[in-house]
């Protein structure tokens, strides 16, 4: 379970049709644009804002009461996206290995510490 101090999600770019469009699974972010990296550092900042907002709102409220923020349901079509996207080998270095048969331009796993 993700907390605002540690935890992981999942985001990925791919292309669908003229757009490419980021999604951070676990929080329910998704950002398009025409350039892929354009669009993969719009959602690293989307994530961060998520994550601080989060972090603000503790203040306030019981962790347990934000922590549904960082631990969101994704949609079908994007956990779809992701199985099929990282369901290939892993890298002789020991990393995902995104499936060249995919629509995706990067995916990954980003850890909530060091964001």
């Amino acid at each position: 379970m993700n907390t605002v101090n540690e935890g992981t999600y999942r985001w990925m770019v791919y292309k669908e049709g003229d757009t490419w469009i980021g999604v951070a699974l676990e929080f329910n972010l998704v950002v398009t644009g025409e350039d892929p990296r354009l669009v993969e550092l719009e959602l690293q900042e989307a994530a961060i804002g998520h994550l601080e907002s989060a972090k603000k709102l503790t203040r306030g409220f019981r962790p347990n009461q934000v922590n549904g923020l960082l631990n969101q349901k994704a949609d079908d079509e994007y956990e779809t996206k992701w199985s099929q996207a990282t369901q290939t080998s892993t890298s002789p270095e020991g990393g995902l290995v995104v499936s060249p048969l995919s629509d995706v331009y990067k995916a990954g796993i980003a850890n909530l510490a060091t964001i």
